[in-house]
């Protein structure tokens, strides 16, 4: 099988670099990339400053594109964000989601191109949302593809638990049509056998066989009239690794195997610039403690009700002999979330470099440094992805995609058009 890939949300460019990591042969036949809240669109000079400019890396809403005039391919990826995905009936239009939705771009891709795989990135917490209707959110994202004629895989996977030097916690899913080589190992009557044996993650995110956990699997045949129906009435405990078939779900808690952790001192710099480091001003070290220590404050909600907000403390500075906890947006700036360091050839408290936050990634030195303002560059790598998890997951894709036969979906397509006619 050609192995064309479609990049939505591109950013600077995370799966593609995994990607080509893994081979040397995806062909990158359309990227999207579009800040709505920027002029400057810098994350899309990054990209292009790194794959070249073309007609097919284009930086307009992916809400305003015809999604007819989008190149087939055989991959579909993207890192989309976790919004509202409730949907309702509407006299005009039937069914609708939510304008401004990112979901329903990617939806509307599938209907029109029909790739035979999709890679999509996200939150953990999608898992859970909404807080009043646990589950709804991916239960409306799994009768989509559903409805679609796909299969649907996923697996939480916190990249430090598997050799990287982040605690980053994604949920990745996988999603292929029923209509593929790779569908047709699946046993519908064994699902467990597929997250254990068979499936996407497991080669390269090997989990364990037997562990003691509270949670129990769990598994549910989807139910529903409509899309409508799945966002009013779908709920369910999803664990960290599923799979979903016509409808059938089962999921379970699962724990990965164990992997050498990477420090976060093994990515640090030792030729630190004096801007990083924290100990210069006096009244903004204190800050930083008091941002990082444990807190019990008094505070009074908008109705009038007390409470008492507590968190608590951080070790500050960050242990460099662990992996670095999850990188935010706000890396950098004077906040709780940011690491602090002790630098490792003065001894004295820093924050990280952009290179240590690129490092903290996967990407290459000076990846962003293509013109953007320097906390640009902390802000996309708080957007970004671990380059290496879409390394390891090419690995597999290249094994699958050497599976499927052209020959294969000529004998689909010849199938489909017979049907029509």
């Amino acid at each position: 099988m050609d192995k064309t890939v479609c990049e939505l949300f591109a950013g600077v460019g995370g799966f593609r670099l995994g990607l080509n990591k893994s081979a040397n042969d995806w062909n990158f036949v359309w990227a999207n990339q579009w800040e709505p809240s920027r002029k400057a669109q810098h994350a899309f000079e990054c990209y292009i400053n790194h794959f070249g400019e073309s007609e097919n890396h284009v930086n307009e809403d992916i809400a305003t594109i015809d999604k007819n005039t989008i190149p087939n391919h055989n991959l579909l990826v993207g890192g989309f964000p976790c919004q509202d995905y409730s949907v309702a009936r509407t006299q005009a239009r039937g069914i609708e989601g939510i304008k401004g939705v990112l979901w329903w771009q990617i939806r509307d891709i599938l209907q029109v191109k029909r790739p035979p795989f999709v890679l999509l990135e996200n939150v953990d917490r999608l898992l859970k949302s909404p807080a009043k209707q646990r589950g709804r959110d991916f239960g409306v994202i799994l009768a989509c593809f559903n409805d679609l004629g796909y299969s649907v895989e996923w697996r939480v996977i916190n990249a430090a638990e598997y050799g990287f030097p982040q605690r980053r916690r994604r949920i990745f899913i996988f999603a292929f049509r029923n209509d593929t080589n790779f569908s047709q190992k699946l046993d519908e009557n064994n699902l467990r056998a597929w997250i254990h044996n068979q499936g996407f993650f497991q080669n390269e995110f090997p989990i364990q066989k037997h562990f003691e956990t509270k949670h129990t699997p769990i598994e549910k045949q989807m139910e529903y009239i409509d899309l409508a129906d799945v966002s009013d009435n779908f709920q369910l405990t999803f664990r960290n690794t599923g799979i979903m078939t016509n409808g059938k779900i089962y999921t379970e808690e699962t724990n990965p195997t164990k992997h050498p952790q990477v420090s976060l001192g093994s990515i640090l710099e030792t030729n630190v610039d004096e801007q990083y480091y924290i100990d210069t001003d006096e009244e903004k070290l204190k800050k930083w403690i008091y941002l990082k220590g444990p807190k019990r404050i008094e505070r009074t909600s908008k109705t009038g009700h007390t409470y008492t907000f507590s968190e608590g403390g951080l070790s500050f500075p960050d242990p460099i002999e662990k992996p670095g906890r999850t990188m935010l947006t706000s890396e950098s700036s004077l906040n709780r979330s940011t690491h602090v360091v002790k630098d490792l050839v003065t001894g004295r408290l820093r924050i990280l470099t952009p290179i240590e936050a690129e490092r903290l990634n996967g990407f290459d030195d000076n990846w962003t440094n293509t013109g953007m303002p320097q906390k640009f560059r902390y802000f996309c790598m708080g957007n970004a992805l671990v380059v290496g998890l879409i390394e390891k997951m090419g690995k597999t894709l290249n094994y699958i995609f050497e599976k499927e036969t052209n020959e294969h979906y000529k004998q689909i397509e010849s199938a489909a058009i017979t049907s029509e006619n």
